[in-house]
């Protein structure tokens, strides 16, 4: 149960990743640059953009006018290497000899081009870096004659990624709850593994065990990883055969179904598996058996009283921000262990400082990431195509741990025969509108959140607050005796 705060997966802030747009008057190709706003701003249109013909200039590193013309780069966008001497000093030379524009071509990480403040006011040009692998493919597609415009797309913080997400997370608890409450048939399949969790102690150490887990996957991250991929895909493929299976019941679907069903969901979690790193469209298939996963987990472990699901919930909300904020003090590179894991081992190189971002300047092979997290690509990210995908994701545990309270409210409700569900739907409308507050906080800040940081103390407090109003809160704290006793479930038919 990696809990992980909710946040933009995204390499960009302030429209720092832009776009060069060649052409030679009948073929276009665009290409990822990366700029810095505190050098002179790119427009935000190719229309508004400037054009001007490009010049190789790539046999130097321009830290000097050695070798250089005037005349052969004035009105000109110069592209030179990366190397040797500050971008400023690069920058003011081009400047001196007349170029407009200058771009360094770079073989290693492409990141934000900076300087001193004090040298920004001397540049009048745009800058910013591109890699040296695109400039050698434009010039197997253009010749040396080619036009180049440079211009920054803005970058809405408002995505409709956000409103997928929370959709993504509200049915999720919704139909978590309500299956877990009774209210999706099959109930004696699945009751026969129904955990309980009723002792304080019991659940100190299961979040005991979780906070070892994570500091374990830090520690030893690419060989754990791979042992968490293949219980993902076990424990998913399980969980999407229970979650079909309960729906073919529901449906009134023939016997003889569970060796298709089981057949599709194994083949679902396979192909998961072999592409699990083809960003472009694998985040569909993780996002179903993620969603599966949480439901089967919401149905399979039950909080047998509020008293148990305050303890619960509190301790998270700690180890969630430990996780997050404090153990960035203690870490070499200064990355949460929460992100680290959640990330992979890249996840410094994710990371964003100040408004530095970092491109790869060469195709490398794809990092290994643990499959907690729901991902939905950003649907505005102009340059997803170019410099690579962005995403907004969100940690599976953001949606289980709420979920587990918002279950036992909802088999309170089958426990004191509550029609109207009172319990449930007020919870639910507290964990909408905790994750609309995390995403709010998250867009005002432009940093990621740990949702639990919210959804716990709305959710808490709600029910809590319920129960007070209806003089329920003995009964609501300490639970039943059904739930110590066992799965029998006949008392709620």
């Amino acid at each position: 149960l990696a809990n992980r705060k909710i946040t933009f997966l995204a390499r960009q802030i302030n429209c720092q990743e832009a776009i060069l747009h060649i052409s030679n008057g009948s073929t276009n190709k665009e290409y990822c640059i990366v700029h810095n706003h505190s050098w002179t701003p790119l427009s935000q249109t190719l229309d508004a953009a400037l054009q001007y013909p490009v010049v190789n200039m790539t046999f130097t590193v321009l830290c000097n006018t050695s070798g250089v013309s005037p005349e052969a780069v004035k009105g000109k966008a110069l592209v030179v290497m990366r190397g040797d001497c500050d971008f400023s000093q690069k920058a003011l030379i081009a400047q001196n000899l007349g170029a407009t524009t200058l771009l360094i071509a770079s073989n290693t990480l492409l990141i934000t081009p900076s300087a001193n403040d004090s040298e920004y006011a001397k540049i009048q040009i745009p800058v910013a870096l591109m890699r040296y692998r695109d400039y050698l493919e434009a010039q197997q597609v253009f010749g040396e004659v080619m036009q180049g415009k440079l211009y920054a797309p803005p970058h809405s913080k408002i995505d409709a990624s956000i409103a997928v997400m929370l959709l993504i997370a509200m049915v999720t608890v919704i139909l978590g709850g309500f299956w877990s409450g009774g209210g999706g048939g099959g109930e004696s399949k699945a009751d026969s593994g129904e955990v309980f969790l009723y002792s304080p102690l019991k659940v100190v150490l299961f979040v005991a065990l979780m906070s070892g887990m994570l500091v374990l996957m830090y520690f030893f991250y690419n060989v754990l990883v791979y042992i968490i991929i293949a219980i993902f895909c076990l424990a998913s493929a399980s969980a999407l055969f229970s979650c079909l299976d309960a729906i073919m019941e529901i449906i009134g679907c023939g016997t003889g179904r569970s060796l298709i069903l089981a057949s599709v969901c194994i083949s679902i979690a396979v192909v998961w598996a072999v592409y699990r790193n083809e960003d472009r469209w694998i985040w569909i298939l993780q996002d179903l058996l993620g969603i599966a996963f949480c439901l089967n987990f919401m149905k399979t472990i039950s909080l047998s009283n509020f008293k148990i699901c305050v303890i619960l919930l509190s301790l998270l909300i700690v180890y969630d921000v430990f996780f997050v904020f404090i153990t960035p003090y203690f870490t070499k590179n200064g990355v949460s262990i929460m992100v680290q894991v959640a990330l992979g081992p890249d996840a410094s190189g994710e990371k964003t400082q100040g408004n530095m971002v970092q491109v790869p300047a060469e195709p490398q092979a794809p990092s290994e990431k643990l499959p907690v997290v729901m991902r939905v690509p950003r649907f505005s990210a102009w340059a997803q195509n170019l410099c690579g995908m962005q995403f907004s994701i969100l940690g599976y545990g953001d949606i289980i741990v709420p979920g587990l309270l918002v279950a036992y409210c909802s088999r309170f409700d089958v426990w004191i025969n509550s029609s109207k569900k009172i319990y449930f739907v007020c919870c639910c409308i507290a964990y909408l509108l905790g994750m609309i507050v995390t995403f709010v906080v998250m867009l005002l800040s432009g940093m990621g959140q740990p949702a639990l940081l919210y959804l716990v103390p709305f959710t808490l407090i709600t029910s809590a607050v319920v129960a007070a109003c209806r003089g329920e809160m003995k009964q609501f704290w300490a639970g039943t005796t059904y739930e110590v006793r066992g799965p029998v479930r006949e008392s709620l038919k």
